[in-house]
């Protein structure tokens, strides 16, 4: 998902989709310790992903935060 998609969700749904995004890469990181993955690279582009969506999510609670003031 691209980022200006994600700064148009809702900090709710950030929030759902950091914590199964970040389930989703452990999962990986799990995997590939056991056998290799076909596409080991996939497991950084989670990474960033999550770390994507990180971002955006505080960047909206700071907004919010300041709007609240």
């Amino acid at each position: 998902m691209k980022t200006k998609e994600l700064r148009d969700l809702t900090i709710g749904e950030l929030r759902e989709r950091v914590a199964a995004e970040t389930v989703a890469l452990d999962r990986m990181k799990m995997n590939h310790s056991v056998s290799p993955l076909d596409r080991p690279h996939t497991i950084t582009e989670k990474r960033k992903e999550v770390a994507r969506l990180k971002t955006v999510l505080r960047e909206k609670e700071l907004d919010e935060a300041v709007n609240n003031l």
